[in-house]
């Protein structure tokens, strides 16, 4: 699984996009805006959550801060971070690398409003080595994502979805 999952994803429903791999880890949002050359708000970070009885990615800004009472307000119940083991298990990509795509098991994908500020975001790519340069939207519709505020502070000049 991981990048070879995620590269098998893109080679079926959008062969124009391509992994992008660094010799320097981006398994952190600083890490992954250093190795990228971007600024971390344009790293599209995704977090992993068990809400009752399901799992759900949310992606957002690098630089996003989650809310829990607007995750809570969403989903109805308060979200619980998987637990490391977990995450490789759920999702096929190892902690530092999950992404919304090639996952082992299909899960709901929400994007956050925090993303449509960016043209162009970086989201991980399966590794802590990898990942790609994709506009938000196209990451929604690839995933099938829900677009969602769930982050923190007030979303400003952002289209309704």
């Amino acid at each position: 699984m991981g990048l070879e999952s995620v590269r098998a994803f893109f080679a079926e429903k959008a062969p124009d996009i391509s992994v992008i791999e660094s010799t320097m880890s981006s398994a952190t949002v600083v890490l992954a805006a250093e190795a990228y050359g971007v600024e971390p708000a344009r790293i599209a970070k995704t977090l992993s959550l068990r809400v009752g009885h399901r799992v759900v990615l949310i992606v957002a800004s690098g630089t996003a801060r989650m809310d829990n009472k607007k995750v809570k307000a969403l989903f109805g119940i308060k979200p619980k971070m998987l637990g490391l083991d977990e995450v490789a298990a759920i999702t096929g990509h190892e902690v530092g690398g999950v992404c919304p795509f090639g996952l082992k098991t299909p899960l709901p994908v929400y994007c956050d409003l925090s993303l449509k500020a960016f043209d162009i975001v970086v989201p991980a790519a399966g590794s802590t080595h990898s990942a790609v340069r994709i506009a938000p939207q196209r990451m929604a519709d690839l995933t099938a994502a829900e677009w969602v505020d769930v982050c923190q502070g007030p979303v400003r000049d952002v289209p309704a979805a």
